[in-house]
């Protein structure tokens, strides 16, 4: 080295911590309470793969403020918490102390909405807390040219306006579809308004050590926040019990939604069937399969959700779902992929009340006699 070269601020030492912070999460998949069978546990693994890739995302390459871009913080191969089958994601990463322009065409998707967030998964207490949320279904302004602006800033602003805190540090969009093959997603950007720089800064050691260490947390912080989850409804299983609605805010909900978490565990000549009597009027409802690890099963190819669009109703205006591993030839099955247990999830999505869904373990022989 020449004499004159300073020694780098990041040397190997914080890569591996970054590698030792990963191995720790994979503690996560091996929990006791956690399914043992081969299909559970390689998507466990999978799973941790995917988290990083997220991590990777939105630490080290979506991670400069000034010059924010979205990306997707889950997709139909990277997925947390339930994610939605019926949501387009989008994430950026911003600073609260500064104001900023999310534009472009509105597309066709039935819902749409904004909220911003102030801390994370990769943090000591977990919370991704909603401080400001502004949607379609709350009056978002569309322009005659059938495109959007929204600003965010600490200060009201006319139009439509996202409220934001210094402590601010992301907006996460929503675009829920009611039928993906028709429906025309948002085509969104966003851009820092008071910025003077012409061109990001060149990437500092302190920064990519920050940044590192920042990706592992997420990781690991994550997996150990949906592990617990899952291990709580195993204790419960074939049922859909109201969630807690102020937690779920705190850990990114939108607060248009009202949410049910479950456990499903079924023997093979087994269905789970889900009933709900009454519809309330609503933006959107759908229910949805997930493995172990709250990912939503693979929604590309399987029928594994169903919403307020692609269900059949029965006579009544009511809507039966059924679950099972093999088809009983019934309106709106669902197949669990393989697993003979998993999550699910339950939702009403602006609502104009709140009715519950009741769940009821049958034989699939019962249900092929009706």
């Amino acid at each position: 080295m020449p004499e004159n070269t300073p020694n780098p601020l990041v040397d190997i030492d914080a890569w591996e911590a970054f590698c030792d912070e990963l191995k720790a999460a994979g503690q996560q998949i091996i929990r006791p309470e956690a399914p043992i069978d081969d299909l559970s546990r390689a998507e466990g693994w999978r799973y941790l793969t995917r988290l990083t890739r997220i991590a990777l995302d939105m630490f080290m390459e979506c991670s400069d403020r000034d010059f924010p871009s979205f990306y997707r913080p889950s997709h139909e191969t990277a997925k947390i918490g339930a994610d939605n089958p019926d949501n387009h994601y989008l994430r950026a990463e911003i600073n609260g102390a500064h104001d900023y322009l999310i534009s472009g065409p509105r597309g066709t998707v039935a819902y749409l909405g904004f909220i911003a967030i102030a801390g994370g998964y990769e943090e000591e207490d977990g919370n991704m807390r909603s401080v400001g949320a502004i949607d379609t279904h709350s009056g978002l302004e569309i322009n005659a040219d059938g495109t959007i602006d929204v600003i965010l800033s600490q200060t009201p602003k006319s139009g439509n306006w996202l409220k934001i805190t210094e402590d601010t540090l992301a907006v996460l969009v929503r675009e829920t579809y009611l039928d993906r093959s028709t429906e025309i997603f948002a085509d969104l950007k966003i851009t820092r308004l008071d910025s003077a720089n012409s061109k990001p800064a060149p990437l500092t050691g302190a920064k990519l050590k920050a940044d590192l260490a920042n990706t592992a947390a997420f990781v690991k912080g994550t997996a150990t926040l949906f592990a617990d989850w899952a291990k709580g409804f195993k204790e419960n299983p074939n049922s859909l019990p109201p969630a807690d609605q102020e937690y779920c805010q705190k850990l990114g909900g939108d607060p248009n939604i009202f949410y049910y978490h479950g456990y499903f565990n079924l023997a093979a000549d087994e269905a789970l069937l889900i009933e709900v009597d009454d519809i309330p009027q609503c933006d959107n409802w759908n229910f949805q399969l997930n493995n172990y690890w709250m990912e939503s099963l693979e929604y590309r190819y399987v029928q594994i959700h169903v919403n307020k669009h692609t269900a059949k109703y029965r006579d009544g205006g009511g809507v039966s779902i059924v679950v099972s591993s093999q088809d009983p030839g019934c309106n709106n099955w669902l197949d669990t992929t393989g697993h003979a247990e998993g999550t699910m999830a339950f939702r009403w999505i602006g609502a104009d009340r709140i009715v519950h869904p009741r769940c009821t373990v049958v034989k699939l022989a019962e249900l092929a006699q009706k």
